[in-house]
């Protein structure tokens, strides 16, 4: 019996996946045995080649049916696991433990539902992204969590847990925030291991980073429907963010360089929220694919 399954959504993720299924392959697992889904959504750039090079068990997903919540639990009805593990395509392990210490509260019964922490790799995250990840994703574990934030770039949830509700499948993001929320209502727990890293690589464009927290902020208002954005917070938010961003990058000597990042990403960023936060009208089949597949 399989103990756990890595599932890893990609489209067109040739760049990245060799060296994320290289970095799987290092794991120690303690005797904890795996395998790896790969759930692939029309990628033309040689993914599923590599995929086949490293053993992956491979289901599809046609483009039109696509949604995040869907490719996930396309993987998860196909896994053997006990555990799944979902991790992106653009994520990379750090060390030979990250599985491990990823499913260990599971195997312990610690929580139903954990994460791990992000990084990002020098030369590929922008700035004001790594300060995120700074903030959302610290040093220090917490074994169970208070509330329910969670991520999926790097994540494990007991097969027993998903399979009571499933990964949404109409949400445009956050996914792993709506699952998490009905586990904690039900009793369920959340925890987050500091000890189990990814590198995550963000290579956006800036329209790109604007759409993924607009469909992010469409997916909040189902989760938290009293969460309201005014243009004024819009302002507002940007120029905190803006200001907190210059005051780090001023102390490590990187302002200059950093500038003009920091303002269009913090302004991308809040100005994708405060549309996202107002849009209410059903989104179009156009529009749901600007999301789910932006160019």
């Amino acid at each position: 019996m399989t103990d756990i399954s890595i599932i890893v959504r990609t489209l067109n993720e040739a760049k990245w996946l060799p060296e994320l299924l290289s970095a799987i392959e290092r794991q120690e697992t303690a005797g904890l045995t795996y395998n790896v889904v790969l759930v692939d959504s029309g990628s033309t750039d040689g993914t599923l080649e590599i995929a086949k090079r490293f053993g992956c068990q491979i289901e599809t997903i046609d483009k039109s049916e696509f949604t995040f919540g869907r490719s996930l639990n396309v993987g998860c009805d196909a896994a053997p696991g006990r555990y799944l593990v979902m991790i992106s395509g653009h994520c990379i392990p750090v060390g030979a433990d990250w599985l491990l210490e990823l499913c260990l509260p599971l195997e312990n019964g610690q929580c139903d539902y954990s994460y791990g922490r992000q990084i990002w790799r020098e030369g590929y995250s922008k700035y004001s992204e790594q300060q995120l990840f700074q903030k959302y994703f610290p040093e220090k574990s917490q074994m169970p969590q208070d509330g329910f934030f969670c991520n999926n770039a790097n994540s494990a949830v007991s097969k027993k847990a998903w399979s009571q509700f499933r990964f949404d499948e109409e949400v445009t993001g956050l996914e792993d925030m709506v699952l998490a929320k009905q586990i904690c209502e039900a009793g369920g727990k959340i925890g987050y291991v500091a000890d189990s890293v990814v590198e995550h690589i963000h290579e956006e464009t800036w329209p790109q980073v604007k759409r993924r927290y607009e469909r992010e902020a469409i997916a909040l208002q189902g989760i938290m429907p009293e969460v309201h954005v005014t243009f004024f917070d819009f302002l507002r938010y940007t120029t905190a963010g803006v200001m907190l961003d210059m005051s780090a990058a001023l102390q490590e000597k990187r302002l200059l360089k950093e500038f003009k990042s920091i303002v269009l990403f913090r302004t991308m960023q809040f100005w994708g929220t405060y549309r996202g936060n107002n849009d209410h009208r059903k989104l179009s089949r156009q529009k749901r694919e600007k999301y789910f597949y932006p160019k």
